[in-house]
């Protein structure tokens, strides 16, 4: 007589919430890191309209002032200023500083060491203040950033979402709040102080710098002159 075949069992009733679980996870991951690909290419040729810290400013102020500038029609010196000032290996290293870093926690961590990319990517898609959580995930789209982008795009949006003083964003707003002059027309002194103003722009003045600024400027003249032609500021160089 032939045996009867077992009925086939169902999942148990935890088993069937694992696997409905493990789907969403799933489909969650899938979606975050393809949104995540599309907004870092998206960007790569589409200029950010708002940035977060933008958006935060023009909420709290009432209005912010802020207006694109492409890179060819900004000062050469002013991103060699700004290179000269926040990075001088922009061009030398893929979005981490290693040896800034090193040095930066031999001083035990009484100095920054981000990098133009790094502050790029806070910036554009991120918020400000330091928490572990904003640093590990401009640690993940730090080099993402590098890979989509150009390293002469990179210091282009920069230069357009830095803020240069309260609710004022970007060169374009930068050059004629303090100077009233277009980017294009920066001389080497105001691009130092632009350049000085940046780590900590609320109270710091360009039009108004006082003799630490002036001495800080001075340095950043002097290290923008120096990379000027070297494989320092080939990468965004004209």
């Amino acid at each position: 007589m032939a045996k009867k075949k077992k009925k086939k069992q169902e999942p148990g009733w935890l088993r069937k919430r694992w696997l409905k679980v493990r789907y969403w996870v799933r489909r969650v991951a899938i979606w975050t890191v393809s949104f995540v690909l599309f907004a870092v290419v998206f960007f790569a040729v589409v200029n950010p309209p708002m940035t977060w810290t933008m958006f935060e400013e023009k909420r709290r102020l009432g209005k912010i002032d802020h207006q694109w500038m492409p890179i060819e029609q900004i000062a050469p010196v002013m991103a060699r200023s700004v290179v000269a000032a926040e990075d001088a290996n922009f061009c030398l290293h893929w979005g981490f500083d290693v040896a800034a870093i090193r040095e930066a926690i031999e001083e035990g961590g009484a100095r920054g060491a981000s990098t133009l990319t790094q502050q790029t990517v806070k910036n554009v898609y991120l918020w400000q203040g330091r928490s572990y959580i904003r640093k590990a995930i401009e640690a993940l789209l730090t080099p993402l950033v590098e890979i989509a982008w150009s390293k002469r795009r990179i210091l282009e949006v920069y230069l357009n979402v830095a803020e240069f003083d309260e609710g004022v964003f970007g060169i374009e707003a930068a050059a004629r709040h303090y100077f009233g002059v277009g980017p294009e027309d920066l001389t080497a002194v105001q691009a130092a102080r632009l350049a000085a103003v940046l780590p900590n722009p609320k109270a710091r003045s360009a039009s108004q710098p006082t003799a630490r600024l002036r001495r800080r400027s001075a340095a950043i003249m002097d290290g923008a002159e120096t990379i000027r032609g070297e494989p320092r500021d080939a990468c965004f160089a004209d």
